[in-house]
């Protein structure tokens, strides 16, 4: 075995027995073991020096590279290193070619085995240190969730978390103590989990049932939707983007899922929605003055799910002062205040970010493009013309939509690896 090289070596929850003859004779033979304490104790007939890892892992890696070339270590991995495991931060750390991985069973693969599921459509995630609201998004997006706990965020905690936020529809089983003796399988609901306790040793998996009426999973489209299918105020018109204009808008925005987005004059929230389905890591803030609005907006919200969308009843640029600077602003309406607007956004929107204003008459296109340029934004315009099919008796003409002017105000010059 070579002492320039670290071997990252998962073990199974069986432990030693998990492991080839070669392997146990390799970490027998080596002069220093890391490894958490419950693995150290797998292999009572360790001749090097063992070294456990908890909270130290700085320590760790600074020990492995003043002991590179000089002593052979292994590091002791639970089930597979590289799949939420200690293989990403050696690796970021001590680099790749230092390191040799040697896999072996994941806990999370054997939950699967166990309550006899396929898990390739799985989405995973951790709350092993790590906030429980962080994985909200990701269930309600998600039919099949596989979930590492630990001993504060509990499956229980968990539970409740996400029943606190409207989310009831799950299939859940708890994986306890795998490849032991003690191994549990526990199937429930939400409900039923919410005030149980568990062995720290545990594996979540979430099964959601079928959407309920009138709601929209992530795993459908990003964008693109019907403005049938949202929600508008029941006393006004006119107030939502039709979808080809919105469909050129978001492309011309150029979100990254981190984007901090602004939708100012949101009318029904159209463009919210699809823009928080894109930045679905990020935050979107829609700014509407009208109350029915407003109402229409939560119900879209509610309807297709999109909890990074927060709700900010003003006429804008009233209260914009406030929100976290963005990376995209949309301006779908600006209560005849435009300038007044671009002014904040303009001075608030992040380095190489973007704003576009969606505009029907040629007043708002020369106010947006006379006040983008005075902010020192670069500009370009693109007019948008759409004509649907409509069907007459058994033959087809097209109904023309009004023409939209579509401005796209730049801050510098951006390159493909911006962060909006």
């Amino acid at each position: 075995m070579p002492q320039d090289k670290v071997y990252i070596v998962g073990v199974a929850p069986e432990g030693l027995s998990s492991l080839s003859p070669k392997l146990r004779r390799m970490v027998n033979q080596v002069d220093v073991v890391f490894g958490g304490e419950r693995l150290l104790e797998m292999f009572p007939s360790l001749r090097g020096q063992k070294i456990a890892i908890r909270n130290n892992l700085d320590e760790v890696s600074s020990l492995i590279k003043a002991n590179l070339g000089q002593k052979r270590m292994v590091v002791l991995a639970s089930g597979d290193p590289g799949f939420y495991g200690i293989a990403k931060y050696l690796t970021d750390k001590l680099g790749k070619g230092v390191l040799e991985i040697i896999p072996n069973v994941s806990t999370m693969q054997m939950a699967f085995a166990r309550i006899k599921e396929s898990w390739d459509d799985t989405a995973f995630a951790s709350v092993h240190s790590r906030p429980i609201e962080d994985i909200i998004d990701l269930v309600r997006a998600n039919s099949k969730i596989g979930l590492f706990t630990d001993d504060k965020h509990t499956p229980g905690k968990v539970a409740r978390t996400l029943l606190e936020n409207g989310i009831e529809n799950c299939q859940c089983y708890v994986c306890q103590d795998l490849g032991t003796e003690e191994e549990c399988v526990i199937a429930s609901d939400l409900l039923g989990l919410k005030n149980m306790e568990f062995s720290p040793l545990n594996i979540m998996i979430l099964i959601r049932d079928a959407q309920k009426p009138g709601e929209i999973t992530r795993t459908q489209q990003l964008m693109g939707y019907a403005e049938e299918r949202f929600q508008k105020p029941a006393t006004e018109t006119g107030l939502i983007t039709k979808t080809e204009v919105r469909a050129v808008s978001l492309a011309k925005l150029c979100l990254t899922k981190s984007s901090v987005v602004w939708d100012i004059g949101a009318g029904s929230g159209a463009v919210s929605i699809e823009a928080s389905l894109l930045a679905s890591e990020g935050s979107v803030f829609a700014i509407e003055k009208n109350s029915e609005a407003v109402a229409a907006i939560n119900e879209n919200i509610r309807r297709f799910g999109c909890h990074n969308v927060r709700v900010l009843q003003a006429l804008a640029p009233d209260g914009i002062e406030e929100l976290p600077a963005p990376g995209a602003v949309f301006v779908g309406g600006s209560g005849g205040n435009l300038g007044g607007i671009l002014h904040v956004a303009c001075r608030r929107l992040k380095p190489k970010g973007r704003i576009v204003i969606n505009a029907a008459t040629l007043e708002t296109l020369h106010t947006a493009v006379d006040a983008l340029k005075a902010n020192g934004l670069v500009v370009d315009v693109t007019l948008v013309n759409v004509a649907r099919s409509k069907d007459i008796l058994n033959l087809t003409r097209f109904e023309a939509l009004n023409p939209v002017f579509i401005i796209t105000g730049r801050k510098g010059t951006e390159t493909t690896s911006d962060q909006r």
